[in-house]
Order: structure tokens, then C-alpha cells, then sequence
């Protein structure tokens, strides 16, 4: 009776507000006749869905690396050396500063195909290199002093733009070439990470191999030692979707094969003083499907023991051929779970208690899906992603890509920052480590458009007690959430997240607002300001129709969060 009355109320008394309040556009004009009112209300019971929040706060489900949210820098960047230097961008380094703490890997298809070449000669055009060649462009020195000039920087992300089409060409034919990368590429990563607060994975080439088939060493050996010398520390990847190697290069590495090099890698890592406690990471496996359940396999039979989490990779649907119908259907989503499952049971068989990853993940695959993956509806793939796979037990996930090819990337051509991104930071701001249980029920059971998961706070933002709910509503209803008494009686800071452009039109904006409020950087050292809106303790809670959102309540005092 109490929610119908404030909706009654709200529906008589509307003076606009911010969209994180509201649940449809009124009529213009005044509403001034009886006739009116009783049209007005019929029309939002019809556009309304309800729904109750069941939660459970007695216990932790799974508990997370706080570098659960981590990001990549794709490998494809390094195809021309001298588009390693965009990461000397002031502005992409703010925004990645933002993400911390998280680990940023580098590497991708291209991973495989480079070849560390000491002293090799950077080719920088004349009438841009400046007085920047030479030693000041490998050895970049404080992170103060490593800034990229404005003049150099617009012409590298022009030159970038050309350079994607070339990738997207060989990607589309499935011709490789070899890259050679030199001390800059080692470099410009370590600084841009450690400058950061990331942690840097650096992806090592597994293609190549000796006459018997196991993997050449040497130079991965020569870049181990490199690093040393430089006292950089970072942790070790070995290949990049095995399973695709004979697609890609005509080379095939069978699953225990693999497992043996990762071993000789952990070998070669014990025997040095810097990296004998590095991470090391694989086999970034595709998901299972076919031949790749049998990688995975192998694996796990001679190289668990090798890796401090098993990484595998994951994305919904196929880039090239996908809709926006796809985007949205809880169908698609729900494809995540029986994955992780299949991959879940198989490493529990063979490695009980050894860590499950998510080493590479977005969208769509084959680089992204263009209009789609770059834009407000990919949002509903991202949140319900970190959620489920939180969920899940999955404990990191690393979104492909920060910087790159293709077209699922968290910045765009001008490194300004898309949907995906501002969703990234929210929840890197307000999710913490503690995974509780949560679900949205209808009448008729678990809402399947209405996704919602729970998370203790994080600390840094709110004290102990305080639980953060992450809801998605993909469906053109606004919707109408009781909450359990557990949470009714807590004050909430509500974050959420709408296209510009409300209803379906808005789905393929390359912008969001935040309650209301275009989110934007300041300049390229400032993010806004990204306040939520305080309210009162109610029994319930709205969510906008295609809308993404972070409930906190602040003081709901929940025992597991404390």
C-alpha cells in the first residue's frame, strides 16, 4: 500500500528530477481532470513491471582479487612500434589510473607472431619524431617526464585510424606477418603500468617452436633477461588461443605439449631472482568447443601445476554477423554460465582449488561488432558479465581491450572514453571483493530482463556494513523493485546509468549520462566528478527502462560485509 501511495503521489506532483527517480515521461501540461488522472494511471500500470529483491547477506559466496575488473592492451598495437608511444598519452593514462588496482595484460592473436629484437631501430617519420628519437623514447624516465606531445599524439591516433584497416585486412585474411618488437615496446608498457598502479602480464610468443615441437625459448630467455637487468617487474603469459594456432599459422600444439612448455617456462622463471614468485598465467584456451575441450585437457594433465590461474577466454556472439536483438537477449547472456561451468568442472577434476580466470573477454569476437560493441547497449553484456561472473567464482576477468584493434575497445579513435569505460570505473569506485547472493522474481519466477547481483561496498568508498546491488533493466518497461527488510530501512546512493536518448533509439549512443549528467572528462588530467544521488530509506526501488545501475546501501549494517 505504502509503494502505491508514492506513486500516486509522484505521478500527481511530477516536477522532473533526475532519471534514477523516475519511471516514464509525463504527459506536457498539466494534468487537471479526473478523466486525465485515471488515463495517466492505467497507462503506468501497464508500463511498469514489479518486482521483489531477494537477497541474502549471512554469508560470502566467493571472494575476489581486488583486480577483478582488469583491462588489456592488445598486442596489435606493437605491429608498428611507434603506436607503443599513444601510452605516453597523458589522457590515457588518467583514464587508466582510474582502473587501478588491476592487471593489465598485453597480448592478443599478434602475440604470436612477435619476436623481442634488441637495439632494433625505431622508424619514426622525420617531421614527427622531433628531438623525441633516440634515448628519450626507449628510456622514458619518471612518470612525470613520459608525457607524449600534443602535436605528436594527433598524429599517431590519425596514422592509428589508417593502421586498424590495415589489421582488420590481415585478421579477415588470416595473414600473418612477423613482428619485431624492440626495448621500446618493453618500455612503454612497463611505464604506462607502473605509472598507472597496473599490473603488467606480458604475453610471450609459444609459436615459436623446435624440430620436435616444443617450444623455442630462446627468445623469451633474451626478453627474461632484458627485464631483469631493468629490474622490471611484471608476470608471464605463454600463447594466446591455442586452439586457433593451425587456423592461424598452420602450426598445431597439443594440450599436454603446451602444459610441458609452460613448465619449462616456470623452470626458467625459478632460476631467476627476480621472477621465481612472478605470476604465470595460461593457457588462454578459447571456450570449449570441439578440439578446445581437448587443449584444455591436456593442459590441465601436465601443466597445472605450472600456472597460478587457468585463463581461458569468452565472448557471446560472433562480431561480423551479431544484432542488437543479441545484445539484449538473456539468452545470450545466460551462454556465459554453461561455459564456465563446462570449464569450472573440468579444472575441479583435474586441479582442485586452482583459480579460474577469465584471461581475455567482451562482447563479440573477430575484433568486436562495429556500432554495437562500442556503444551504450554493450553495457548490458558488460554489467551482467562482472556480475555472473563474480558470481560464478571466476576470479578475474580482463576486457578486451583498453587499446587496440577493433571495435570493443573502452576508448575511442580520440582515447575518449565510451559507455563500457564509465561502467568499468563505477564499479572499480563502488563494487568490493565480497560476492553475496541476489536475485529480481516476478509473479512467475526470476526476471529474466531485470538482472540484478549483490557485492559487499567497496571499502575505500563506504564503510563496513554497506552492500552495493548492480542492476540492469534491458527491457522498454521501466521497473519497480521492493526490497527485503534486511535493506529497506538504509539510506541508498543511487548511480545509474542512461543512454541520452531514452528508449531503444538511444541503445547505439557512444555517450552516457550518469543520474542525469553527461559523463565527460574535464580535460585530459580529470575525470567528473561521479557523485550518486542520495536517498531516503524506502521500501523499494525504480529502475528506468534500458538503464544500468549501482544501488549502495550505505548503511544497511549487512554482518558479511563487515
Amino acid at each position: 500500500m505504502k509503494s502505491v501511495l508514492l506513486l500516486v503521489l509522484q505521478l500527481f506532483s511530477w516536477t522532473g528530477g533526475s532519471p534514477c527517480c523516475t519511471w516514464f515521461r509525463p504527459p506536457d501540461g498539466p494534468v487537471d481532470r479526473v478523466q486525465d488522472r485515471d488515463q495517466d494511471w492505467d497507462q503506468l500500470q501497464d508500463q511498469v513491471q514489479d518486482l521483489a529483491l531477494e537477497l541474502d547477506g549471512s554469508a560470502v559466496l566467493h571472494r575476489l582479487d581486488p583486480r577483478y575488473l582488469s583491462v588489456t592492451v592488445d598486442a596489435s598495437l606493437a605491429a608498428q612500434e611507434k603506436f607503443m608511444l599513444l601510452l605516453r598519452s597523458e589522457k590515457i593514462r588518467t583514464l587508466a589510473r582510474a582502473l587501478s588496482p588491476a592487471f593489465l595484460r598485453f597480448g592478443g592473436t599478434r602475440q604470436d607472431f612477435m619476436v623481442f629484437t634488441p637495439e632494433k631501430e625505431l622508424q619514426l617519420d622525420p617531421d614527427v619524431s622531433g628531438g623525441l628519437a633516440g634515448p628519450c623514447v626507449s628510456c622514458p624516465g619518471p612518470c612525470v617526464d613520459a608525457r607524449l606531445p600534443w602535436w605528436w599524439e594527433e598524429r599517431l591516433k590519425a596514422d592509428w585510424t589508417r593502421q586498424q584497416q590495415v589489421l582488420v585486412r590481415e585478421d579477415l585474411q588470416r595473414k600473418y606477418r612477423r613482428i619485431g618488437f624492440s626495448e621500446l615496446t618493453v618500455d612503454m608498457l612497463h611505464s604506462f603500468s607502473s605509472c598507472s598502479g597496473l599490473d603488467l602480464i606480458f604475453g610471450l610468443n609459444a609459436l615459436l617452436r623446435t624440430a620436435d615441437n616444443s617450444w623455442n625459448s630462446s627468445n623469451a630467455d633474451m626478453l627474461l633477461r632484458y627485464c631483469q637487468a631493468r629490474r622490471y617487474r611484471l608476470d608471464w603469459e605463454l600463447g594466446n588461443e591455442p586452439n586457433s594456432f593451425e587456423k592461424k599459422a598452420g602450426i598445431r600444439v597439443d594440450g599436454y605439449q603446451l602444459g610441458l612448455d609452460f613448465t619449462h617456462l616456470r623452470k626458467m622463471m625459478s632460476e631467476s631472482e627476480l621472477y621465481r614468485d612472478a605470476g604465470l598465467y595460461g593457457p588462454d584456451v578459447g571456450q570449449p568447443r570441439d578440439h578446445r575441450a581437448d587443449i584444455l585437457e591436456g593442459f590441465l594433465q601436465s601443466g597445472a601445476d605450472a600456472v597460478d590461474a587457468l585463463t581461458w577466454h569468452h565472448y557471446y556472439v560472433n562480431g561480423r554477423d551479431t544484432s542488437l536483438e543479441d545484445f539484449l537477449d538473456p539468452e545470450v547472456l545466460d551462454t556465459l554460465a554453461l561455459k564456465t561451468n563446462e570449464v569450472m568442472e573440468r579444472v575441479k577434476e583435474a586441479s582442485p582449488g586452482k583459480a579460474v580466470w577469465l584471461g581475455e573477454t567482451s562482447s563479440a569476437y573477430g575484433g568486436g561488432a562495429l556500432g554495437l560493441s562500442d556503444t551504450f547497449v554493450a553495457g548490458f553484456m558488460w554489467m551482467d558479465k562482472l556480475g555472473l561472473a563474480a558470481r560464478l567464482g571466476l576470479g578475474v576477468v580482463m576486457r578486451q581491450v583498453l587499446l587496440g584493434s577493433g571495435s570493443y575497445h573502452l576508448v575511442d579513435e580520440n582515447l575518449d572514453p565510451l559507455p563500457d569505460y564509465w561502467l568499468s570505473v563505477l564499479h572499480k569506485k563502488l563494487v568490493g571483493p565480497e560476492v553475496l547472493k541476489a536475485q529480481a522474481v516476478s509473479g512467475v519466477g526470476r526476471s529474466k530482463r531485470v538482472r540484478v547481483y549483490l557485492h559487499c561496498a567497496s571499502k575505500t568508498s563506504y564503510g563496513g556494513g554497506a552492500v552495493v546491488l548492480l542492476a540492469m533493466n534491458m527491457s522498454k518497461k521501466p521497473a519497480r523493485i521492493s526490497v527485503p527488510a534486511l535493506v529497506s530501512n538504509s539510506t541508498v546512493d543511487a548511480f545509474v546509468l542512461q543512454s541520452e536518448q531514452r528508449g531503444e533509439e538511444g541503445l547505439l549512443s557512444r555517450s552516457v549520462q550518469l543520474n542525469g549528467r553527461l559523463l565527460k572528462m574535464v580535460d585530459d588530467k580529470t575525470l567528473p566528478p561521479l557523485t550518486g544521488e542520495h536517498l531516503p530509506a524506502e521500501d523499494h526501488l525504480q529502475l528506468p527502462a534500458y538503464s544500468l545501475a549501482f544501488f549502495v546501501f550505505v548503511d544497511a549494517g549487512v554482518a558479511a560485509c563487515h
